[in-house]
């Protein structure tokens, strides 16, 4: 796993990273070809409008001038001069701005922009839009196209000068983004899902990891908590089978009581691990009953007087609470305030100070458990209630359990519709709050 895992991540990342640059080199190239294609369109738009001007514009009655600029060849001969009418005599600039509009619709470019104007001969403007002024001097961000207005069946070499149709379409880049508005978000979120793909396998592998490293020390601890107890049972047995012991009541009566503590002991531990067990697989049952919390703390704290006596501690009760009284599962509730004074005593210095406290809102019960022992840093804290986590005590003393009874304390506060908090501090001690819902009266 160790150098499985740094090789499944750098695949997946290089794997990533070309996907991100194909991605940018298609987007480039998708760029390019749509900004070709719109150009072609537009052309293909001005030269329509331009030739559909050009033969309405000239297929109609030439204009006569007046006689005094005829010629004339004797009286019988008068040359007179005609001349062809202009795009501005014969459509308004709406006409014309239809005209485009409708050749761009027609080529599926409907919610593209564009200004226009119309030219003479000598390149002076006919006619133009109301915004061809401000974009005709843009000519980095815009696209201009002239197109030339030509007469039906007549070809472009054979007249001199003619008018001309010019279309700008502004902001040319930008309207060519915005035709593949959709196509790049659709290609972020194919990228936004493979990312979070990556993201939760990695975060899976790093969580399988990390409880595969906390069960294997699961197993080590509960291999060395049964190979003590074990140990100790096999040297009061061999004590047993000699005969001097044999024929002394007291020491045969010491060594079995040996071997009966340390079963119990044993025993205590196949249960905690049955439960855990039991807990994950269901929902743990309760079986409710009005509680007096006091005398659930009181009694409890009688169990702990040998444990208080050899590390030289002392438990202050400060049970203020008007109302003590919940509903709850009196044998889980009392393992609930058993582990966590447990704890305290575990997690001790010398001196050892626990306080107990309780004091009663409108509808809660708030419990507060106080010691001054060795305290959790705040990765520590983060990770108290875990299951099979425990906190490292350095060199101070040997702490044995399996990391199942803060979590068990958690589990059976869910259970009862409460809630658990934790400070601490490092080096002065810890405070585990508890808050229960009272009994409805």
């Amino acid at each position: 796993m160790k150098r499985t895992f740094p090789a499944i991540i750098i695949l997946i990342t290089l794997s990533l990273l070309g996907l991100f640059l194909l991605q940018v080199s298609w987007f480039q190239n998708l760029l390019e070809v749509t900004k070709t294609q719109l150009n072609n369109k537009i052309h293909e738009a001005g030269v329509s409008v331009a030739n559909e001007l050009g033969r309405q514009t000239h297929s109609g009655q030439t204009l006569k001038l007046s006689g005094r600029s005829s010629l004339s060849l004797g009286r019988n001969f008068p040359l007179n001069f005609f001349r062809q009418p202009t795009v501005e005599e014969k459509f308004a600039a709406v006409e014309i701005q239809n005209k485009i509009r409708n050749a761009f619709d027609a080529r599926n470019l409907n919610k593209l922009k564009f200004e226009f104007a119309v030219t003479n001969p000598n390149d002076d403007y006919e006619m133009f839009s109301i915004g061809y002024e401000k974009e005709f001097w843009d000519t980095i961000n815009n696209l201009t196209v002239y197109c030339a207005i030509l007469p039906e069946n007549t070809e472009i070499e054979t007249i001199p000068a003619l008018e001309k149709l010019i279309i700008i379409v502004p902001n040319i880049e930008q309207q060519v983004w915005a035709s593949l508005r959709w196509i790049i978000v659709g290609a972020i979120a194919f990228m936004l899902v493979i990312i979070a793909a990556f993201y939760i396998t990695v975060k899976s592998l790093l969580y399988q990891k990390k409880l595969s490293q906390i069960k294997s020390d699961f197993i080590n601890n509960m291999t060395h908590e049964f190979k003590t107890p074990l140990a100790t049972i096999s040297l009061a047995v061999d004590a047993l089978r000699n005969e001097k012991v044999q024929n002394n009541r007291e020491k045969a009566t010491y060594f079995s009581n040996i071997i009966k503590e340390e079963n119990t002991r044993m025993n205590k531990h196949v249960e905690t691990i049955l439960q855990a067990a039991f807990i994950e697989k269901q929902r743990l049952v309760l079986k409710l009953s009005e509680l007096s919390v006091h005398a659930i703390i009181e009694q409890t704290i009688s169990n702990f007087k040998l444990q208080l006596q050899d590390r030289d501690g002392k438990i202050q009760l400060l049970l203020n609470a008007s109302n003590d009284h919940i509903n709850g599962d009196e044998v889980h509730f009392s393992n609930l305030i058993s582990n966590l004074v447990d704890n305290a005593i575990k997690y001790s210095t010398e001196s050892l100070q626990i306080t107990i406290a309780t004091h009663a809102t409108k509808k809660h019960l708030v419990i507060r458990i106080e010691d001054n022992g060795i305290g959790m840093n705040k990765e520590t804290t983060k990770r108290v209630f875990e299951k099979f986590f425990r906190a490292h005590t350095g060199n101070i003393h040997n702490v044995k359990g399996f990391g199942l009874g803060m979590s068990y304390v958690k589990t059976v506060i869910d259970a009862h519709n409460g809630k658990i908090k934790v400070e601490s501090t490092l080096g002065k001690g810890t405070t585990f709050t508890v808050e229960m819902p009272l009994a409805v009266e």
